[in-house]
């Protein structure tokens, strides 16, 4: 297959983006249908038919590409060995979505081989869209965006869950930070790829879907993003996941595995 260039890539997934987050807000207009999902949580309609969308949308366009997604049941024949792959989570922060909450994202990435490579998360409430590719730069809403220099733990503005952060769970006390809670994975990663924020930690396992789209524009936008002990992403695996995430600018980012590499090993719990 001849694979597209970084801005034939983002065209497509910047235009997907809009028309799914179109789409969705349509259907917020009437009764959501709500389902569980037992330990992953709820489901709607939304998300079903954005999935759908989805599906139809950038399959049509790029019919060699491999396909992941939470609303799909994951088929490895479809992506495994697959030169490019779709990663998608149709609506990341379904629960926010539910609330009426503006947190929640359309998150589309493209992995190449076992890269992050290229990635749109869209916010459809705020109407902030962030776009990105490996050697191609990253944007919001169009301007040139990139992730913040900052050097000091001290004061950061740290995208990630507060309770995460108590002295009973490290054995040594994080320093005193900015601590911004966003119920969407994919939109905390982006807005450190932004530099609306200096950085974030996803603890446990994480889904492929949720965080390839965030990996991809956080690399666009020159920054860094490993597990938690510091340890390059490897996408396109079977499970699809990554035992935590953490991701900020270069020179931050060493502080932040000096800490998270004490933060216990979900690979190592049978």
């Amino acid at each position: 297959m001849t694979l597209q260039s970084a801005a034939s890539e983002l065209s497509l997934l910047e235009e997907a983006a809009r028309e799914a987050g179109a789409l969705a807000r349509s259907l917020l207009l009437k009764p959501l249908e709500v389902q569980s999902k037992g330990a992953a949580g709820p489901v709607t309609n939304v998300d079903f038919a954005v999935d759908a969308f989805l599906e139809e949308k950038l399959l049509g366009a790029r019919p060699d590409y491999g396909w992941l997604s939470e609303e799909t049941p994951d088929q490895p024949i479809r992506r495994i060995g697959k030169a490019r792959t779709f990663m998608i989570d149709p609506i990341d922060g379904t629960a926010a979505m539910i609330g009426r909450a503006p947190q929640w994202t359309i998150s589309i990435g493209i992995v190449e081989g076992e890269r992050a490579f290229a990635g749109a998360v869209y916010n459809p409430m705020t109407d902030e869209m962030f776009v990105g590719a490996i050697s191609h730069g990253a944007t919001l809403n169009g301007r040139p965006a990139h992730v913040t220099t900052t050097d000091k733990l001290e004061g950061a503005r740290m995208i990630a869950q507060l309770f995460r952060f108590t002295p009973k769970r490290w054995p040594t006390p994080w320093p005193k930070m900015d601590v911004i809670e966003r119920q969407s994975i994919a939109y905390r990663m982006a807005l450190v790829a932004a530099g609306l924020g200096d950085a974030a930690l996803l603890f446990g396992f994480k889904h492929e879907w949720d965080i390839a789209a965030g990996a991809a524009l956080v690399e666009a936008a020159g920054g860094v993003v490993t597990d938690l002990w510091g340890e390059p992403l490897r996408f396109n695996q079977y499970p699809a996941r990554a035992p935590g995430v953490a991701l900020s600018g270069a020179a931050l980012h060493p502080l932040l595995i000096e800490r998270s590499r004490a933060f216990p090993d979900p690979r190592a719990t049978p």
